[in-house]
């Protein structure tokens, strides 16, 4: 097995997206990692070096730098990237990489993008390795461990301020007495290496308005979880725990961080972590999933006063106008990938592996039929939907249905799932308050949504 390989690009459309084939064996495995990674820097560190050869073990490991990080192309800090680009970028490292499916390694912030990707291409992932994941950023009810907005900030300034310098590490007093100084002064060039400072902020920020809890019960994929024993805020145990209590296949491994290392897992915890993770991999190569649930966003669409535009055209003009109609509404599926389930005279009803999009596709069919002399309304949810055949079905669907017979003429309405989910895709909402929906359990929080970049 070589230590390394050379690195190669896959393309999804005109990004170039980096990635490493290393070693051989009766599985893929998919690396994605986080806080810093660059994949030609990746092997200067003895630790993270070992780390890696240790995956490379198990199967053929495909190491990637995500869209923005490392080797791959970079973006502004005007335009961090959604997750369903992101997943569509893994998508697309996958495709190139000759890999139908992959047990996927994902470390702290990619964790919530490599969980999203299992839930909507199920298909495509045979397990997932979560190390230091987190379901949200940002404090709430269920997660009062967690940072809050105003801490949040105060790591935003320091990360705006020392980022890739000597200085981010003298800032914390145990960053600095766990590494010797050739380390610290690899992981300082890593973090240039990674990404500028100004970027990492703004996807920061993004992750803050970023919550996947809603989506977590539409994992069924096998999962584990792997922890720290002890920590505080966005490395407590309690996120492991969280995680494990809401994927429906998932276990929770919590181990000690050595008194010497630092917290990142190719440290202290590497060879703890390597034994859990081949462990995992033997006790699931048998295992297949079912997939006949999956998480997907749901769009309904229907004409704002049908019954009395039939009436005032008649049976053949208003035929005639409908069918136009349908056009311009398949037109702009196609355009956002979208998959039209079925049609419900006037109205559709599609699926979208992204919800970004879905909402985007929603605003272009109420500008397409405008020129018709037509208003649509369209409503959005995203959630765990059961394959029938050709047709879908689920409480998902029946939510989707009420979201969108609450919006206006050519207005777009979603759940706070779909808002929760697109942050960094320039969609902007409207705070449309609690609604009862028919025959749906609880009040729903939902939203209008005013603008899209």
């Amino acid at each position: 097995m070589n230590d390394r390989s050379e690195t190669r690009y896959a393309w999804n459309g005109d990004v170039a997206l980096a990635y490493q084939v290393v070693g051989d064996g009766p599985i893929d495995i998919v690396y994605l990692q986080g806080m810093v990674s660059n994949i030609d820097l990746n092997w200067e560190s003895p630790h993270l070096a070992r780390f890696l050869k240790g995956l490379a073990g198990f199967g053929r490991l495909i190491v990637m730098d995500r869209r923005g990080w490392g080797c791959s192309d970079r973006f502004s800090p005007t335009d961090v990237p959604p997750f369903e680009t992101l997943t569509d970028d893994l998508l697309s490292v996958m495709d190139a990489a000759g890999s139908e499916r992959a047990a996927i390694f994902a470390s702290f912030e990619c964790t919530a993008m490599v969980m999203m990707f299992a839930a909507t291409h199920p298909e495509r992932v045979s397990s997932l390795m979560l190390c230091d994941p987190l379901p949200v950023w940002i404090r709430t009810d269920e997660t009062p461990w967690l940072a809050d907005e105003e801490e949040w900030e105060q790591e935003l300034k320091r990360i705006h301020d020392l980022w890739g310098t000597l200085g981010f590490t003298e800032g914390a007093a145990a960053w600095e007495a766990r590494w010797d100084p050739v380390e610290r002064d690899w992981y300082t060039r890593m973090q240039r290496a990674t990404m500028t400072p100004g970027s990492m902020v703004a996807e920061y920020r993004a992750y803050m308005g970023t919550d996947i809890r809603d989506i977590l019960g539409s994992i069924y994929v096998p999962t584990l979880v792997l922890g720290l024993a002890s920590g505080e805020e966005n490395t407590s145990p309690e996120n492991g725990r969280f995680l494990s209590s809401r994927i429906p296949s998932a276990r929770v491994v919590e181990m000690e961080q050595a008194e010497e290392s630092h917290w990142l897992h190719w440290y202290g915890r590497a060879g703890a972590i390597l034994t859990e993770v081949g462990s995992f991999l033997v006790e699931r190569r048998e295992e297949e999933a079912s997939f006949d649930r999956v998480l997907a966003t749901v769009l309904f669409t229907d004409v704002v006063g049908s019954t009395e535009k039939a009436a005032q055209l008649g049976d053949a003009r208003w035929k005639a106008l409908l069918e136009r109609q349908n056009a311009a509404v398949r037109a702009m599926l196609a355009r956002y990938r979208g998959t039209e389930i079925k049609t419900m005279g006037d109205g559709f009803l599609s699926t979208f592996d992204g919800p970004a999009r879905a909402v985007k596709c929603a605003r272009a069919v109420c500008e397409a039929v405008r020129p018709l002399g037509l208003e649509v309304r369209a409503g959005c949810h995203t959630g765990e939907i059961e394959l029938l055949g050709a047709d879908v079905g689920g409480i998902a669907v029946h939510i989707g249905a009420r979201v969108g017979a609450l919006a206006g003429p050519s207005e777009v309405w979603v759940s706070s799932t779909v808002k929760d989910l697109t942050a960094g895709s320039g969609l902007v909402f409207e705070d449309a308050g609690e609604h009862e929906l028919k025959g749906v359990p609880d009040r729903w929080h939902l939203y209008r949504v005013v603008s899209a970049a």
